[in-house]
């Protein structure tokens, strides 16, 4: 009898259990939506692959069924999730108020608990000034011979083989570029590859969060780990030896508030802004640079005005081989619609996320404190009522907008206090290396170029061209 009556105790404990997971406690009316099933949620929908530019149909579906506002469950926390512009732009014009940043353990994991992703209020702020004084429109004027340089090189290497896979290579040349500018990196005067360690590290950025040996994740955090250990002994080394001020980088400028007395600034801090700013700089760049060249291939009227404008540039300059200059450089408008049209459709960010640190009452919804929030980029940049024709490449459309910031309809690089500080170097390396290879050289397709979601944006067979030299007086009628 009393096995009866504990089998009967335990039914009813798991039947309780799973009602409170389906049915979460709320002061209000929470979104529509489903919770999936208990302690998975709907994780295994939200990381199905699929080859699409649109919607994720993770998100599409729910937005039928439940409208732009829905709730889910992800990796075991409740998440509303958004499709609405206005939720979207009170979410971020609320940042530190009533949310702040948050991202799902799984990424605390891999991008450290001191990361800048993770830290809030003076600490952010602290560390925004630091990567500004990197990456502001000081430094960049400084840098845009570096950047035209690097590219100058690679695009003459490319051009001496048969093929190149573009996404791997122009994530090593960005990669080499900003290793030197922030730890004075060079792979060739060093006995180990940093960026093999991030190679492992990005191919489980976005999977499953499954700790087992042989999973993309588990080489993801292995990657990060040994990337980590290098950053440490090249901290600890510039530490004991600190280098000449002419020789200067952007680890010893950090090492130097280190060394501040009272300073906020910890080792932990130093060595994962180091890691995510790496990280940060040549993954999302090299995608964009890779999905915009693969625009153009297949848009040659698109191709035939981004040429024009920057040989008229080439045609106003007294020496046509002599350096970008910034003035040059912020007169490039076609290619800066160009890049604005890549990096809407590319979509290289599925979520932005943000934790609720008190209750919040939108369009008769109540979003509960201690829940998540997911702004979803892709539904904001594919929206019909916005733009028309949302899946078309048409840099035209940006014609006469200028795009400095976020708004409730294009938010690539983030929104709010926390746009991305890194973006006009994104910017700068884009349209230099659009330039340097528009005015010398013209490519095809030979394979590959196929898009795959998990939800991050990959190309899981590469993009494989062949780049060859223009020839004297090459009209850019023929690329």
């Amino acid at each position: 009898m009393w096995v009866l009556c504990f089998g009967a105790l335990i039914i009813i404990s798991i039947t309780h259990w799973v009602y409170k997971w389906k049915n979460p406690k709320c002061n209000g009316k929470l979104p529509p939506g489903s919770m999936g099933l208990p302690l998975l949620g709907e994780t295994l929908q939200f990381f199905a692959p699929n080859t699409s530019n649109d919607i994720p149909a993770f998100v599409k579906e729910r937005v039928k069924r439940y409208g732009p506002i829905f709730c889910t469950n992800l990796v075991g926390r409740p998440v509303v999730i958004s499709t609405d512009p206005d939720l979207n732009y009170f979410i971020f014009q609320q940042e530190g108020k009533l949310l702040q940043s948050w991202y799902p353990e799984t990424f605390t994991e891999i991008f450290g608990r001191q990361n800048v992703g993770s830290l809030h209020g003076l600490m952010y702020k602290y560390l925004k000034n630091m990567v500004l004084n990197l990456f502001g429109p000081e430094s960049l004027k400084k840098m845009l011979p570096e950047v035209q340089l690097a590219a100058t090189k690679r695009l003459q290497i490319w051009s001496q083989h048969n093929t190149v896979e573009l996404k791997e290579a122009t994530a090593s040349m960005i990669f080499d570029l900003t290793a030197k500018k922030l730890i004075s990196y060079d792979q060739m005067n060093s006995s180990e590859n940093l960026r093999e360690n991030f190679v492992a590290f990005i191919q489980g950025l976005i999977s499953f969060p499954l700790e087992v040996p042989g999973t993309a994740y588990h080489k993801c955090l292995q990657g990060r780990k040994k990337a980590m250990k290098m950053l440490k002994n090249l901290l600890h080394e510039r530490r004991a030896n600190p280098r000449q001020h002419h020789q200067s980088d952007f680890f010893d400028y950090v090492l130097e508030e280190l060394r501040k007395e009272g300073t906020i600034l910890t080792e932990a801090i130093v060595l994962d802004l180091m890691f995510v700013l790496l990280f940060a700089s040549f993954e999302t760049t090299s995608l964009a640079l890779t999905m915009a060249i693969k625009f153009l291939s297949d848009h040659p009227l698109v191709l035939k005005q981004l040429t024009e404008e920057h040989e008229k540039i080439l045609e106003n300059r007294e020496h046509p081989d002599s350096d970008i200059t910034w003035k040059e450089y912020k007169s490039m408008t076609f290619t800066f619609q160009c890049i604005n049209e890549t990096v809407r459709l590319a979509n290289i960010v599925p979520g932005i996320f943000r934790k609720v640190l008190r209750e919040i009452q939108f369009k008769g919804f109540t979003i509960p404190a201690g829940w998540a929030v997911m702004v979803c980029p892709p539904a904001v940049h594919l929206n019909r009522e916005r733009y028309e024709d949302p899946l078309a490449f048409n840099p035209w459309r940006w014609e006469g907008q200028e795009i400095n910031g976020a708004s409730k309809h294009f938010m690539a690089f983030g929104g709010g206090m926390r746009f991305c500080v890194g973006t006009e170097f994104t910017k700068v390396q884009m349209a230099v290396f659009l330039h340097c290879l528009v005015t010398k050289y013209r490519w095809r397709a030979i394979k590959g170029g196929n898009i795959l979601r998990t939800p991050g944006l990959q190309f899981p067979s590469g993009y494989h061209i062949q780049l060859m030299e223009k020839e004297a007086g090459f009209s850019s009628t023929q690329s």
